[in-house]
């Protein structure tokens, strides 16, 4: 997978600060930052032909056994970071005295697909105040509408470039878009968008119309400051090693290991576990915690699979055990100050 069409320039080092909520003008699609063409119609009709849309019995039989262990969001001193997986890509980070979401779904149900197999792994009353929410793409199971209904209209929202059209005709008013390598600032924690490998797509007229991507999230007031890294939804390449460049010393990355088969369908979108486990590695990062699966039937692969593959390719690669943040659907984890 070579470098993608066109990509911004950066400068070293962090960039200036974006102010918050501005009103942007955007090119009406950014389809030169993909890093490969879209599937045509031959590769839809090859996938019909297979049928390889979801698990076959066997794959499912698992279900019972995905990990599912909701607890109460631990207490975070100053300097720490907590990071409690509600499922699938969403998050509750809380780093700098904030509680961010990240593409928050709570919904039992998605366009396209079956329920989820497992709930929510933190209920809606009981989280704290939020504070903000990242969006990664435009994608159902990253931007669902219901879930951020029950929002605030005034929640700081940070999203990627050409997106906040869709937040404000829903009547948010605290809305920032940014493009890959810019960031802003609130309340002492800097939000980065930084590129992945994927698209973007909600309707039949919206192909690539807005940008892609992850977010680095930094504790600017911390005399150390933690950062973490939301890969959001993007398959294996070379941006890892960039953002990785830019950012040494990254404390956590919440990488997608799920929804990956058939591999000549999903292989330049979506990471398969030993992808992810590599693109750890490219980040320079000291742990990754995996999500992106157990949640929401997407792919072909086996249910449990995702787990078992990322684990082993964890031990192959000799990392350390307590490294690898496997965290159960509603299980947190701290990094201490």
């Amino acid at each position: 997978r070579g470098p993608a069409a066109a990509p911004p320039a950066a400068p070293p080092g962090p960039a200036a600060a974006r102010p918050l909520g501005a009103h942007r003008r955007w090119p009406r699609s950014f389809a030169d930052r993909l890093t490969t063409p879209l599937p045509g119609v031959r590769a839809f009709a090859r996938l019909a032909r297979e049928g390889a849309f979801r698990p076959g019995p066997e794959g499912l039989r698992a279900i019972p056994d995905l990990p599912y262990e909701p607890g109460p969001l631990p207490a975070v001193v100053p300097g720490a970071v907590s990071v409690t997986w509600a499922g699938h890509a969403s998050w509750v980070l809380r780093t700098g005295g904030l509680t961010v979401l990240t593409d928050p779904v709570w919904s039992r149900r998605i366009l396209g697909t079956p329920a989820r197999m497992t709930p929510v792994g933190v209920r809606w009353e009981d989280l704290p105040r939020v504070d903000a929410v990242v969006i990664s793409h435009n994608h159902y199971d990253h931007l669902d509408a219901p879930t951020l209904r029950r929002l605030p209209r005034d929640t700081p929202l940070f999203v990627p470039a050409g997106l906040a059209g869709w937040f404000r005709r829903r009547g948010f008013t605290a809305v920032t878009d940014l493009d890959w390598w810019e960031s802003a600032e609130l309340d002492g924690v800097r939000f980065e968008f930084v590129p992945a490998h994927h698209w973007s797509k909600r309707s039949l007229i919206d192909t690539c119309r807005s940008l892609w991507g992850g977010w680095i999230l930094t504790d600017t007031l911390s005399p150390a400051p933690r950062t973490l890294y939301f890969a959001g939804d993007t398959g294996y390449g070379h941006w890892f090693g960039e953002i990785g460049r830019r950012h040494p010393g990254i404390d956590l990355a919440l990488l997608p290991i799920g929804a990956y088969a058939p591999r000549w369908w999903l292989g330049d979108v979506h990471a398969d576990p030993e992808e992810a486990v590599r693109a750890c590695l490219d980040l320079g990062a000291r742990r990754m915690a995996p999500m992106h699966w157990a949640t929401f039937v997407l792919s072909a692969e086996p249910v449990m699979e995702p787990l078992h593959r990322a684990r082993a390719a964890w031990d192959l690669a000799g990392l350390p055990r307590e490294d690898l943040w496997d965290l159960p659907i509603g299980g947190s984890r701290v990094l201490g100050p």
